[in-house]
Parts: structure tokens; C-alpha cells; sequence
């Protein structure tokens, strides 16, 4: 398994208030994770540090005493988004240039030919399998929810201009109800992790294209790519690449 990313500030902005981690080779597990802050002035950079580098210690120090079910490796990652949450939220009421702070957030730890996430907000995460791509994740924004009320089309909503408009983020409450999910992740699967400075610019079709033609370097071109579009927002993208 090898693990490809890239984070860029863009053409528009003046921080990057993208944030990632991947994990050092670990026989146990890999742990990627990614998150888009928002609110103010350095306040969604330092929610989506915050976020990371809280869900990334919860995980690293709760591990070794959890039961390695299904279940068990869930509720761990559920347990790693509240306790984020949790340190975002005490943070923000520290000043307040803070206040309103929030990100998405998107974990994903692979253990054992599978991917365990935890999701809040409109960043993705997409699996390939074989020559299909699929995204696992569903956004938390108005727009989504205008696309399954049947209001508009899924084309629509690429263009639709409260598309950055989140329902969900982490940070901004006490309490947060994240997607908790597993899915397979099998030899020669990949997985794209990213924030929506990408899927706002690219098509998915673009995307899979990019990925499938070269997954080492595929981070590099997709970033191109969306500033060659015009980069508004930041741009990072994770490539975890099941090829043994």
C-alpha cells in the first residue's frame, strides 16, 4: 500500500486552511486523514490543524485497547470525531477571531482490507475498484440536499452557486452527528480523499481519469489541474493506493 497527497493553497487564497495526515508505515494500520476549516481570519486554518492532529492522537492512543471488530474499530473512529469536535469547539470560545470557526473533517483508517471513515461537511472520499468510481461519502450542504429532494439535477448542483453551503461541519457546535461507515478496501483498490477545491473545479469523470492513468503522481495533476481552472479555493487531495 503506498499513500500519495498534496495540499495547495490555490489562486484565490490568501491561507491555506487545508489540512492532512497520513501515517508513517505501520504494520498495524494506516490512518489518513483530511480537513477544509472555515470562519474568519486563521480560524479555519486552525480548526482543521486542530481537528486533524485531535482525531489523528485519539486514534493513536486508543488503538491498542480496542477490539478488533467491525464494530469496535467504528466506534473508534466515531470517538476520534468527537473528541475533534470537542477541541474545536473549546477553542473557539477562546476569543473571539475564533468564533464560528469550523471544518470538515474525513478520516479514514485501513485495517485489514478495510476502510473504516468517519465523515462531516463537504470534503469526499471516493473508492475505485477496478475501472469504477465511486464516491463513498455524501456532502453535508444545502445543495445535496436540493439533489435528493429532486429539486435539482446532480449537474445542477456542480454549478449551483450555494454549493459551498455546509448543513454539517465540526467545530461549530458541542455535539456532532458524523457518518460512520466501512467498506471493503482490496488489493489494487484506491482511495481519493479531498477537499471540495478540487470536486468544485474537476469532474468527477476528470478525477478518475487523472487517478487511473498515474495514481503516484496523480495528486500533483489534479491540483494542477483545478488551478488551471481557476484554483479559488484551496486544493488537497489523498491517494491511498492498495497496489502490493
Amino acid at each position: 500500500m503506498q499513500v500519495f497527497a498534496k495540499t495547495d493553497i490555490g489562486k484565490e487564497r490568501q491561507i491555506n486552511q487545508d489540512f492532512y495526515y497520513v501515517s508513517d508505515n505501520n504494520d498495524r494500520y494506516k490512518l489518513c486523514i483530511l480537513a477544509d476549516g472555515m470562519g474568519g481570519y486563521k480560524g479555519g486554518e486552525i480548526a482543521s490543524n486542530l481537528a486533524t492532529i485531535s482525531a489523528k492522537k485519539y486514534i493513536e492512543e486508543n488503538f491498542v485497547n480496542v477490539a478488533r471488530t467491525k464494530e469496535a474499530l467504528q466506534e473508534l473512529i466515531k470517538k476520534a470525531m468527537e473528541y475533534a469536535n470537542a477541541m474545536v469547539y473549546e477553542k473557539s470560545k477562546t476569543t473571539e477571531e475564533l468564533e464560528q470557526m469550523g471544518t470538515t473533517l474525513e478520516i479514514c483508517l485501513i485495517y485489514e482490507n478495510r476502510a473504516y471513515i468517519g465523515h462531516i461537511g463537504d470534503s469526499r472520499i471516493y473508492r475505485i475498484r477496478k475501472n469504477i468510481m465511486r464516491r463513498i461519502t455524501t456532502d453535508h450542504s444545502y445543495v445535496e440536499e436540493l439533489v435528493k429532494d429532486g429539486t435539482i439535477t446532480r449537474e445542477e448542483a456542480f454549478y449551483h452557486p450555494k454549493k459551498n453551503m455546509l448543513m454539517k461541519a465540526l467545530g461549530c457546535a458541542n455535539k456532532i452527528e458524523p457518518d460512520i461507515m466501512v467498506r471493503g478496501f482490496l488489493e489494487n483498490d484506491i482511495m481519493c480523499m479531498c477537499s471540495d477545491g478540487l470536486t468544485n473545479m474537476l469532474t468527477e469523470e476528470k478525477i478518475y481519469n487523472i487517478i487511473k492513468e498515474d495514481p503516484e503522481n496523480s495528486p500533483i495533476k489534479l491540483v494542477f489541474e483545478a488551478n488551471q481552472l481557476g484554483g479559488y479555493d484551496n486544493i488537497s487531495v489523498i491517494i491511498i493506493d492498495n497496489n502490493k
